[in-house]
């Protein structure tokens, strides 16, 4: 990340004799929207605002218009809405010579301090009061993803059917694997370090050609960055190596779903832990106690935001290591709260509940919001799971069972006080539309399923 200023950062792209930058803005399903700027044209606009057509924000993500998009419509005409480029973001295309890729953000409107839908500016809201109630938060972003001997026009061709995967068989935490391709992994290691989101932990999961990266923890706003670099990154390493992955939340009924675990903390303005405690029940501090009791009691509330596809709910299943009630546990995978007791560095929260295919932003906003509630409500925590958290599924109270489908998501997000106090209400309600939209667009489809079950015998 730099910190250099608007004319520092072109006087050293002139010197290094670059001619254009690429930059992208994330949308409200996580996908990075960008083009490339000519270098005169970012000189002109680096320290103030340019346009991007707002369809960004009123289709979905295969480019179909919301029709009954809230910020973006027919009626509105799709004019040209005000982005800014965050400088701070500058990072170098390994694959691109002498290209500048940047990081940007809707212009919040004026009077405001953040724009009421922009994801990126979502979390900053959230951040900043975090901040102001006398936290910095950090974060780090895992996420799981399989990987196939494919490309983008056979896996149309086979209509997702039937794919090669890169590997086969299960090899969890391979040496094996790692082994037999480290050119090609170590190769994504390097990558990473040079786009500037490292990972501090990768290997292979259980499921054919599987893998599990970790990125490394950042403060702020960074956490999540990195993890919206990392999800379209990996994609053009890969596929540049002929190979392609998939972060959808499950995309086979014979193997897991792909998580993409938040790891959360919080420090207090001198820099120290405000979740370690050494007397507390497994190092929790009461600021934690207090924060994960928030996080699982607005845990239903928020699903919509952290599970945010039809497919999402496929992978929330008993057995599947996703939870699906709003438990918490000390070290416990089966909980969708994991309390990780540690040392004042290392103490921290999992929040499982999050799948690959989330967007960063929203799913960090979410949980940070969440657990900050907690802390300002003094909430108490419920006695941890202990052992396998399906077993109790039956005893836990319906508040805190999670939403079976989008639909029931989007309802509970669409009636939280929680939701609506921490991310406005404009947001709420064009988030929910976009979560309607995708919803009934499910509802048309005819299903694989359905043939094979009816087309004959009904």
């Amino acid at each position: 990340m730099g910190q250099l200023s608007a004319n520092e950062i072109i006087q050293e792209l002139k010197e290094r004799g670059s001619r254009r930058i690429k930059l992208g803005i994330t949308d409200t399903d996580g996908v990075l929207r960008g083009k490339y700027l000519a270098l005169d044209k970012f000189e002109s606009v680096a320290a103030s605002s340019a346009g991007f057509c707002d369809c960004i924000f009123g289709w979905d993500v295969d480019d179909q218009l919301y029709d009954n998009g809230r910020f973006s419509s027919w009626d509105k005409g799709f004019p040209d809405t005000p982005y800014r480029i965050d400088l701070d973001t500058i990072r170098t295309l390994p694959y691109e010579d002498n290209v500048a890729f940047f990081l940007a953000e809707l212009v919040p409107p004026e009077g405001d301090e953040f724009h009421p839908i922009c994801p990126r500016n979502v979390l900053s809201r959230v951040v900043k009061k975090a901040v102001e109630s006398g936290f910095t938060p950090t974060m780090a972003f895992e996420y799981e993803f399989f990987l196939f001997d494919e490309n983008p026009h056979s896996v149309r061709e086979k209509g997702y059917r039937n794919l090669k995967s890169f590997t086969p068989g299960n090899f969890g935490y391979s040496v094996l694997r790692n082994s037999v391709h480290s050119d090609l992994h170590e190769d994504l290691l390097d990558f990473c370090e040079a786009m500037e989101m490292p990972l501090e932990g990768y290997h292979t999961e259980t499921g054919p050609g599987v893998m599990e990266a970790a990125l490394q923890r950042a403060d702020r706003i960074e956490g999540a960055d990195r993890a919206v670099l990392f999800k379209t990154f990996s994609k053009v390493y890969f596929q540049r190596q002929d190979l392609m992955p998939t972060f959808m939340a499950k995309w086979s009924p014979d193997y897991p779903g792909q998580s993409g675990h938040l790891h959360l903390s919080l420090a207090d303005p001198a820099g120290e832990s405000s979740f370690f405690d050494r007397g507390g029940i497994a190092t929790m501090s009461k600021t934690m106690e207090h924060f994960v009791a928030g996080m699982v009691t607005y845990m239903r509330e928020v699903c919509a935001m952290v599970a945010p596809t039809i497919n999402s709910y496929t992978r929330l299943v008993k057995g599947a290591w996703a939870p699906t009630t709003a438990t918490w546990g000390v070290d416990n995978r089966t909980c969708a709260v994991r309390v990780i007791p540690g040392t004042p560095g290392s103490q921290r929260v999992e929040y499982r509940l999050a799948g690959a295919e989330g967007n960063p932003y929203l799913v960090a906003a979410a949980a940070l919001a969440s657990g900050l509630a907690g802390i300002e409500e003094k909430l108490e925590l419920i006695p941890p799971v202990k052992g396998n958290a399906y077993q109790v599924e039956e005893s836990v109270p319906p508040e805190r069972q999670l939403p079976a489908t989008l639909r029931q998501a989007t309802a509970a997000f669409t009636a939280s006080e929680l939701s609506r106090n921490s991310f406005g209400d404009e947001f709420v309600e064009h988030y929910a539309a976009t979560r309607d939209w995708e919803t009934r667009e499910f509802e048309r489809a005819i299903t694989d399923w359905e043939l094979a079950r009816y087309f004959e015998i009904i």
